[in-house]
């Protein structure tokens, strides 16, 4: 971080070790982190605050309108002034400043922003488009089969080892946010294919020199990225539809709103998601409402479009 005062570099580099060994989040999260913190106080030093102590609100207003003005969009905006009131919140805790002037700036107004499922039909076609006997046909069909029975974020995934599967008791146990566990149950079919990949696939891409406990491998043996797992899911979506833009974090939400749609209990779907808050899983009851809104809509006879066609 070169040209920022020497004070507020070690604030960050304090935020961050707290992210990293006290709070346990992801390498992808203090990443994520750093990166905003990074931008936030360069904008800092430009506007020749020195300490932490000294930043206004003026000064967290006038950083976030240069982070605007680059193009940002809404929802960046957002997660840059989160991270923001949050790295000022510890130095509150630490003692490093007396108050936090991020907590009286005010992100863009945002709408409520509902997950995009994929029908069950799409999802049905894509899973079935991972066929054959080849060992990546077989580990892409049960890692497809994994992200949508089981609702995996993506990370999750390729994080599993063998041992994380029980393929007797129908269970898979995975390593959330914050380093939290938990099991979730699976079908039948996410079953059999992970057996038959580990029996018919995954033997044929271990390599004997390189031994490792992950279930999903690459072609060089190694635990598969989570590049290679994103575009594994964007390739059988293309085969059913070469104009869909499908990625891995649909799968999940697919799983949580067709779950709510058949009636599973919303505190059930948020064990199975690893959701902290239920506030976080409730959006999916708003998802399944919105389509039997238009479910409504077209199909009775009072409804919103036979009214206007009648």
């Amino acid at each position: 971080m070169a040209g920022v005062p020497a004070a507020l570099r070690r604030a960050a580099d304090t935020f961050e070790d707290y992210l990293r060994v006290e709070r346990g989040a992801s390498p992808a999260t203090v990443v994520a982190y750093r990166a905003e913190i990074k931008r936030y106080l360069a904008s800092l030093a430009k506007s020749k605050v020195a300490s932490v102590e000294g930043v206004k609100p003026k000064h967290v207003l006038d950083a976030m309108n240069e982070r605007a003005s680059s193009g940002a969009a809404a929802s960046t905006l957002n997660r840059t002034l989160a991270a923001v009131r949050h790295f000022h919140k510890f130095c509150v805790r630490e003692g490093i400043a007396v108050s936090n002037p991020a907590a009286l700036v005010d992100g863009p107004a945002r709408g409520l922003q509902l997950p995009k499922a994929i029908d069950e039909d799409f999802v049905t076609k894509m899973i079935d488009a991972a066929s054959g006997t080849s060992p990546r046909q077989l580990r892409d069909r049960a890692m497809l089969e994994l992200l949508y029975g089981a609702g995996l974020r993506v990370s999750e995934l390729v994080g599993l080892d063998i041992d994380d599967v029980d393929l007797e008791d129908r269970t898979v146990r995975c390593v959330g946010k914050g380093d939290k566990e938990r099991v979730v149950p699976i079908g039948n079919p996410a079953v059999a294919a992970v057996r038959t990949y580990i029996r018919d696939g995954r033997r044929e891409l271990v390599r004997p020199s390189q031994p490792t406990p992950a279930l999903f491998l690459g072609n060089s043996g190694r635990r598969l990225s989570r590049q290679s797992a994103w575009a594994c899911v964007k390739r059988y979506a293309a085969r059913v539809s070469p104009n869909a833009r499908v990625f891995p974090h649909a799968l999940r939400h697919s799983f949580a709103t067709h779950l709510v749609a058949r009636g599973a209990d919303v505190r059930v779907v948020q064990e199975a998601l690893g959701h902290a808050r239920l506030s976080t899983t409730q959006v999916y009851t708003l998802v399944t409402r919105e389509k039997l809104k238009d479910v409504y809509d077209e199909a009775h006879p009072r409804g919103r479009r036979r009214q206007r066609t009648s």
